[in-house]
């Protein structure tokens, strides 16, 4: 595994961060690969987990990255902009776009943790998460 670097896992735990408006507990965030794809010369692909304490929910945000998220545990909403918000349950998955604002990220029970995959796919060395308003 390539290390992801201290200044973009500290962004991404910062993204996930919840507000002190919202008291519930931040996403647990565990980066499992990042690996060059030599066959696409510039882009990479960048695995983790993420774990939604109950309540959590994630701010306004977009990825410079194509984003695939299958969830493995609990039930978690997610929203794009102009996009229909869904609740999903183990086994369904959830697409983003580079360019699409990721307006809702929460995990749908307030006493139960939930679990995601997250594959990413993204020019090499650019941030994963950029803040959005």
């Amino acid at each position: 595994m390539r290390n992801l670097g201290c200044y973009g896992l500290v962004l991404f735990a910062a993204l996930f961060t919840p507000s002190l408006a919202h008291p519930a507990a931040e996403a647990v965030v565990n980066p499992i690969i990042t690996k060059e794809l030599p066959d696409f010369p510039g882009k990479e692909v960048l695995v983790l987990t993420v774990v939604y304490p109950p309540g959590s929910m994630d701010p306004v945000h977009r990825h410079n990255a194509h984003g695939f998220i299958y969830v493995l545990e609990g039930s978690i909403v997610m929203q794009v902009r102009g996009g229909k918000e869904v609740t999903l349950t183990p086994g369904q998955t959830f697409y983003e776009g580079p360019s699409d604002i990721h307006v809702v990220g929460r995990n749908a029970s307030s006493t139960e943790s939930a679990k995601f995959l997250v594959f990413f796919l993204k020019d090499k060395g650019a941030p994963v998460l950029v803040p959005a308003k």
